[in-house]
């Protein structure tokens, strides 16, 4: 009897709170996993940004030119 004492004890504290936190650990890695970007998405979006980057300068660009030449051009472009 006290052999299957022994073995039952550690059996029990294993289920009870070794093994849930086991699997919830577990678990938690996989989402994280799941949810991170690839490398080809980080890159991708490191190659967005700087796109988008250079994109607002030219149209920062472009504003300043029409802004020179043509100063009411705000204006008229919400009655168009």
């Amino acid at each position: 009897m006290d052999g299957l004492l022994f073995a039952f004890v550690p059996t029990i504290l294993f289920l009870v709170i070794v093994a849930p936190l086991w699997i919830i650990l577990h678990y938690q890695r996989m989402h994280r996993e799941r949810n991170a970007l690839s490398e080809d998405e980080r890159l991708e979006l490191e190659r967005l940004t700087q796109t988008v980057g250079r994109m607002g300068d030219r149209i920062e660009t472009l504003e300043a030119i029409l802004d020179a030449e043509t100063p009411g051009w705000r204006k008229r472009d919400g009655a168009q």
